[in-house]
C-alpha cells in the first residue's frame, strides 16, 4: 500500500477571476442596450446613413456623376455564352442514329453524364472542345471547325 503524505499541505493555486467579455457591435446598436445607456444617463450618439443599401452614392464633395454599377457591368460584360450550333448538334443527332446509339450508350462511352450529351442536341450547352473531341472519337464524324455538310 502507498504510504500518505504526512507533512503540511499547502494550496498551490492562484485566485481565478471571471470577467465578462466585452459586448459585440451588434450587440451595442440593439434597441435594448440603446435604451438601457438612455436610462443610465451615458452619452448615445445616433448617425443617420444616407443612401444606404443603394448602388448610387452622389456627395457634394466629388464632381463625379453616380455610376450604376449594374449597367456599367451589362456594357462591358458579355450578354451571355455562346451555345452549341444547330449544324454541331444536328450533325451529332445524325451520327448518333445512324450508329444505332441511345444517348446514354454514347454518354457511357464518352464517360459523361447522359444530361450532356442531351444539352449537346438540344443546344443548351456551352461547347466544350474536349467533350467535342471524345464524340467526334466516337461517332467518327467532325464537329469542331467547319463542318461540310
Amino acid at each position: 500500500m502507498p504510504s500518505r503524505f504526512t507533512g503540511n499541505l499547502t494550496q498551490d493555486w492562484e485566485p481565478v477571476v471571471l470577467n465578462r467579455r466585452k459586448p459585440k457591435a451588434a450587440e451595442m446598436k440593439s434597441s435594448k442596450a440603446v435604451n438601457d445607456a438612455i436610462r443610465s444617463g451615458a452619452a448615445v450618439e445616433t448617425v443617420k446613413k444616407h443612401d444606404a443599401g443603394t448602388n448610387k452614392r452622389l456627395s457634394a464633395a466629388s464632381s463625379a456623376p453616380a455610376v450604376n454599377v449594374r449597367k456599367l457591368d451589362e456594357t462591358t460584360e458579355p450578354g451571355g455564352f455562346e451555345r452549341v450550333g444547330s449544324e454541331v448538334r444536328i450533325a451529332i443527332q445524325k451520327a448518333r442514329v445512324g450508329k444505332k446509339m441511345s444517348q446514354a450508350e454514347l454518354a457511357k462511352l464518352i464517360n459523361e453524364r447522359v444530361q450532356v450529351v442531351q444539352e449537346y442536341e438540344s443546344g443548351k450547352a456551352v461547347p466544350n472542345q474536349a467533350v467535342l473531341a471524345k464524340m467526334e472519337r466516337v461517332l467518327g464524324v467532325k464537329l469542331r471547325g467547319k463542318i461540310n455538310k
